[in-house]
């Protein structure tokens, strides 16, 4: 009797093993670029991943971080599936290059406003974006906040600016020396380095694009139109997933840093929570998100983005918005309520 339990159990012991190991193999590897590395709304990502809610749809999911090329190029190249990038560079992209063999799609929006702002120290004076006028400015020639800077002086009567180009890591450090009068970047980037580098937050004067008449939509997820057409659930699945993730991770910004953690070791746990907190108050949970809904957009909003973009960035040809957003792949209404309750 004891030797028929132990084979029964053996054989079930057998087959459990069995049975995960064929799901393993079965699932879809997915290849994801981040726009940069783990910082802050790289967690809202790497949650879902370290959690294991892609792989209980299915899928495979390995979050890479930015190395080089950004995640419309690493996607343009077929060499990874999906990715997290500005919209805007997505369109300079499209329209700019009309015969690559491969132009990724926007198919969530994660930042329903752009988190571009400039900033500055209040010791320099400037207290309004009409103070700009005849300052020297300063950002990397790629960075979206002075890519699209001549909106933002349109809207607000800004006159001629220098610009000065530098490395990322020097921005926030030229502008404490004094080289610079302002600079344009991510807010919840500059701020935090800004902070880093001993100023206060009180001392920064911070204008965001977003409230100085600029209404740009800002980082999405894009894919390949590749796996659109050839695997269209794992899209789907991924996007349920993430969106699962980044319910969690809104709500709960230390525990998505924390499977950050998990997954990078050098990750500076309370720099970080800080900066997923930013980015959720800055660029995620706005009005724009709480009426179009996180994820989706509003498609005359996304109409004259297109044609501010084209006259910013002086693309070659109009910008395909149809060609640049897919939205069918977006999980339930309720799978996209992921903003905490008011």
């Amino acid at each position: 009797m004891r030797k028929r339990q132990f084979l029964q159990t053996a054989a079930a012991a057998l087959l459990a093993t069995s049975a995960l190991t064929s799901a393993h193999a079965q699932a879809t590897p997915l290849k994801f670029q981040l726009d940069w590395r783990f910082e802050g709304p790289a967690a809202l990502f790497v949650h879902p991943e370290q959690k294991g809610y892609f792989k209980d749809v299915g899928l495979d999911v390995n979050v890479e971080a930015a190395s080089g090329a950004g995640a419309i190029q690493r996607v343009a190249s077929g060499t990874h599936d999906l990715g997290f990038a500005d919209l805007a560079a997505l369109m300079e992209f499209h329209a700019n290059n009309p015969d690559a063999p491969i132009k990724p799609v926007a198919i969530m929006v994660i930042y329903n406003t752009t988190p571009a702002s400039v900033m500055a120290l209040k010791k320099s004076g400037i207290t309004k974006a009409s103070d700009l006028t005849g300052k020297k400015l300063g950002a990397p020639i790629f960075d979206a906040g002075r890519r699209t800077f001549p909106l933002f002086a349109q809207a607000n009567g800004v006159g001629e600016v220098q610009w000065t180009t530098m490395d990322p890591p020097l921005r926030e450090t030229m502008l404490v020396r004094g080289d610079l009068d302002a600079v344009t970047g991510y807010t919840f980037t500059s701020l935090l380095n800004l902070e880093a580098r001993g100023v206060k937050r009180e001392d920064v004067v911070v204008l965001p694009y977003a409230t100085h008449g600029v209404q740009l939509y800002g980082n999405v997820i894009i894919a390949s139109p590749k796996l659109i057409a050839e695997k269209p659930e794992a899209v789907r699945a991924f996007l349920k997933a993430f969106a699962k993730g980044a319910k969690e991770g809104i709500a709960h910004p230390e525990a998505a840093i924390a499977s950050m953690k998990a997954k990078d070791g050098l990750v500076n746990v309370p720099q970080e929570v800080k900066r997923l907190k930013l980015t959720i108050e800055t660029a995620i949970d706005g009005e724009g998100a709480r009426k179009e809904g996180f994820g989706q957009l509003n498609p005359a909003r996304l109409q004259l983005m297109a044609e501010q973009v084209a006259k910013a960035y002086a693309t070659k040809r109009p910008i395909p918005v149809q060609a640049v957003w897919n939205g069918s792949f977006l999980p339930s209404a309720a799978e996209l309520d992921v903003l905490p309750k008011r």
